[in-house]
């Protein structure tokens, strides 16, 4: 029952600061399209900095759980599972360093706007938007399949 809690909690937290990666990217390309309405920017970057603020600690319980779930057997011994060697977890949590590079990214994009610096084009940022959808889908593959 203990696991099942763990993993429950992992997932909560893990779809808090998924939500908060899909749309930190969303908030950018608002902010790029802004133009020449600062009140509209500022309030635009006030949120991209609430948001992110707000996916670091998201993370912070995500990784917190699922290093319990990883590491736990060792604390609860015959209380959690023993994941011992397995090849899908490694390309998972490769797949999740990836995307916390493009939140921390994201993130940076963000302040650099607030400082008055420049963001790359609204088009730019649009295509990249999409791309943490097709990683989380890999992470998803890898925890449901666990191909090896």
């Amino acid at each position: 029952m203990t696991y099942l809690w763990i993993k429950s909690l992992h997932l909560l937290f893990v779809m808090a600061w998924v939500a908060s990666i899909f749309y930190l990217p969303r908030i950018l390309v608002n902010i790029a399209e802004a133009g020449s309405e600062p009140a509209v920017k500022a309030r635009l970057e006030l949120m991209g900095l609430r948001l992110y603020k707000f996916g670091h600690s998201m993370f912070g319980m995500a990784l917190l759980f699922g290093v319990t779930l990883w590491q736990g057997w060792r604390v609860f011994p015959g209380t959690l599972p023993n994941f011992g060697e397995a090849g899908w977890l490694h390309a998972k949590l490769s797949l999740v360093v990836l995307l916390l590079a493009y939140y921390i990214w994201s993130g940076r994009l963000v302040k650099r706007s607030v400082k008055g610096g420049s963001l790359p084009p609204a088009r730019t940022l649009r295509l990249l938007n999409e791309l943490p959808v097709f990683v989380l889908l890999g992470v998803i593959f890898l925890v449901i399949a666990k191909p090896f």
